[in-house]
């Protein structure tokens, strides 16, 4: 796919980039070369291949869905500079 200095212009300006009238035609010139490599890829017969998330296969470990309250409450109100009630204190922003 070719691309001419006036699609590139406007491509330019769809994405708020602000691009030299002198370096649009290399520009066009290096957008065309992109497209037509992603042309080459539409080639690839990919019939029957599995989509994957990942080249390596892989199973994560699974744990017990369980709630907890996370019982560390004391133990990261002390790393607080300032507590109370058993929430943090911060200083006052708005006057």
């Amino acid at each position: 796919m070719a691309l001419d200095k006036a699609t590139v212009a406007k491509i330019a300006h769809l994405a708020r980039l602000r691009v030299a009238d002198d370096r649009l035609e290399g520009l066009a010139s290096e957008l065309s070369n992109i497209l037509t490599w992603i042309e080459h890829l539409e080639e690839v017969d990919t019939e029957g291949v599995t989509p994957m998330s990942s080249v390596v296969e892989a199973n994560l470990r699974q744990r017990e869905d369980a709630i907890t309250d996370g019982a560390k409450a004391d133990d990261i109100l002390a790393n607080a500079p300032g507590t109370a009630a058993g929430f943090f204190t911060v200083p006052k922003v708005v006057e």
